[in-house]
């Protein structure tokens, strides 16, 4: 049966649907209509995939509204038209004749795509969904089928989607596309100039000529971050953990949600970021048992607030059952969220982070962002998303730090004389 289901690939993306490599990373600039092309290309898999019965196709967005909003009207106008496909509005989905199927999720709760199996999986703008959505949840599900991932995104400064296109280069493994603007041609030339002319030169490079090096707007640490970096390049590396030293950990306190540990050595005036805790759905007992489970000696636990509010089921606040647990804590002082913001890009240059370790943490704080509104250019405060838990650990962590007095920093200085700084 032929069937025409009205649909005219663009030229950029013709090499994408004759592609064989398993793995595939599309860098697109605005409006190239790469949703559409990934979203037919799983259609196009769905309607001819007999490898294995039952085959499942997922379309993931960085929120399950946004995969609505944006995928799903697409997704059922082509799909619609092969006789015999059943859409479920519910769930998203929709089912084709031969049993195969392409439903649409959100990596804003991507526990719930845990012990499902993946034939083919598209992540849309990937760089900004928390990482830990593709190692431990979508890949695992892909893993006894063999099935194939496509990454679609625009930059965003160098995250995780920036990470997934320099493994793509030179990798026989996977087909890569970059689609500026200014090459595509799908795009006016007068338009792109209007545009240039609308918008900042790092957002019009950012938007339409796909470049991760220009700076992400509303971006609260990247570039006091990047300045450190360039400064001394051994500042995100190796900080080994100095035995003489407290270990301070800060944390933020999620319920039914992430929460998260920074582990910090003080030298001095020296922040050392040593490392790093982050879970979700588990006790508190758990942090506890991965606290203790690391050779370090904790200084008095850094708590927010909210710690102190004693929980309906138990009667104790979280505060009492780490001190039953053995650990000391204390209250990070109260700043607004805007105070502890300056605080932290403040001590940044004199912090030094241990890139293997803190690989999580660091990533969710290069990509915390403020919530603004282009149009007006106003600012609704803090983005919250995967990136908060782990920017507001660091928080309470920097505002909780004392200078030391001159006696302090005294003893200090003797403690780490000859140690790995020297």
């Amino acid at each position: 049966m032929e069937i025409d289901l009205g649909y005219k690939p663009r030229a950029p993306f013709v090499d994408y649907h004759r592609r064989r490599s398993r793995f595939a990373a599309i860098v697109a600039h605005r409006r190239a209509g790469k949703t559409v092309a990934a979203i037919m290309d799983q259609v196009d898999a769905a309607l001819s995939f007999d490898a294995l019965p039952n085959g499942r196709f997922a379309y993931v967005a960085p929120f399950y509204a946004q995969a609505k909003d944006v995928a799903w009207t697409y997704l059922k106008s082509y799909a619609l038209k092969v006789p015999g496909t059943i859409p479920n509005e519910a769930e998203l989905r929709v089912d084709f004749p031969n049993g195969n199927r392409v439903r649409l999720y959100g990596a804003d709760n991507y526990d719930r795509m845990r012990g499902i199996y993946l034939d083919d999986v598209v992540m849309d703008e990937v760089g900004d969904m928390d990482p830990r959505a593709w190692s431990e949840v979508i890949r695992p599900a892909l893993a006894d089928r063999q099935g194939k991932a496509t990454f679609i995104g625009t930059p965003k400064g160098r995250n995780g989607f920036y990470e997934i296109v320099e493994r793509a280069k030179d990798n026989p493994d996977w087909y890569l596309s970059i689609l500026r603007a200014s090459e595509t041609g799908l795009i006016p030339p007068g338009e792109l100039e209007a545009l240039r002319s609308e918008m900042s030169e790092d957002e019009f490079l950012r938007e339409f000529e796909c470049s991760f090096d220009a700076a992400v707007e509303g971006a609260y640490y990247a570039r006091p971050l990047n300045e450190a970096e360039i400064a001394n390049p051994k500042r995100i590396g190796h900080v080994p953990h100095d035995p003489a030293l407290e270990v301070h950990a800060a944390w933020d306190l999620g319920i039914g949600d992430s929460t998260a540990i920074w582990l910090a050595q003080f030298a001095g005036r020296e922040i050392r970021l040593i490392d790093y805790i982050e879970n979700n759905g588990v006790a508190l007992d758990w942090y506890g048992r991965a606290l203790r489970e690391k050779p370090y000696l904790y200084a008095p636990l850094i708590l927010p607030h909210d710690a102190q509010a004693r929980e309906l089921g138990t009667g104790k606040s979280r505060v009492e059952m780490l001190e039953a647990m053995g650990f000391r804590t204390r209250i990070a002082p109260r700043l607004s969220v805007e105070d502890g913001i300056e605080t932290v890009r403040r001590m940044l240059p004199r912090t030094w982070i241990d890139a293997t370790r803190c690989d999580t943490g660091l990533r969710a704080v290069r990509e915390y962002r403020e919530k603004v509104d282009p149009k007006r250019k106003v600012s609704f405060g803090p983005l919250h998303d995967w990136t908060s838990h782990s920017a507001d650990a660091l928080r309470y962590l920097m505002t909780a730090y004392e200078e030391p007095t001159a006696s302090r920093r005294e003893r200090q200085v003797a403690t780490v004389q000859g140690g790995w700084m020297s």
